[in-house]
C-alpha cells in the first residue's frame, strides 16, 4: 500500500511529515526509557499525540498506541515493585520487568519499522487511555 493510498494520511501533513512523526512516536518511548531510567517512557508518545493529534489521525494513532502500551508496561513495572517487597515476589518481579523490557524494546521497534512503511501497528497489549 503506498502512502497515498493509505486510509491514515487524511491529515494537513505531508506524507514524508507524517512518516517520520509516526517513527518518532514510537521510537521516543524508548529514547526517554534509557535517558530516564525507565521513568518517563509515555513522556515521549504523549508529546507527539499532543502535538499531532489534530494534524494527523495516523501520527494520532501511532503516538496513542504508544502511550497506551507504555501505560501497561509502567503497570506491569509497578507490579513488580511491589512484589518486590516480599521475599516470595522477588522472582515473579524479576521476570515482570524483564517481560515488559523485552516486549518494551520489540514492540517499539517493530511499530518504527511499520511507520517506515507507512503501515498501521497495533500493540498486543495496553490500557488505552488516549485515542
Amino acid at each position: 500500500m503506498s502512502i497515498q493510498d493509505s486510509p491514515y494520511s487524511r491529515g494537513t501533513l505531508a506524507p514524508a511529515d507524517e512518516r517520520s512523526m509516526a517513527i518518532i512516536a514510537h521510537l521516543s518511548a524508548i529514547i526517554a526509557m534509557v535517558v530516564s531510567a525507565g521513568w518517563l517512557s509515555f513522556a515521549g508518545p504523549l508529546l507527539v499525540w499532543f502535538l499531532y493529534k489534530d494534524k494527523s489521525p495516523y501520527v494520532r494513532q501511532a503516538a496513542a498506541g504508544a502511550f497506551n502500551f507504555n501505560v501497561w508496561a509502567w503497570a506491569m513495572s509497578i507490579v513488580g515493585w511491589i512484589l518486590m517487597i516480599t521475599v516470595i515476589g522477588i522472582p515473579i518481579a524479576i521476570i515482570l520487568w524483564a517481560v515488559a523490557g523485552m516486549m518494551t524494546l520489540w514492540c517499539h521497534i517493530h511499530g518504527a519499522v511499520r511507520a517506515a512503511n507507512h503501515q498501521p501497528y497495533r500493540y498486543p497489549v495496553s490500557i488505552r487511555l488516549l485515542s
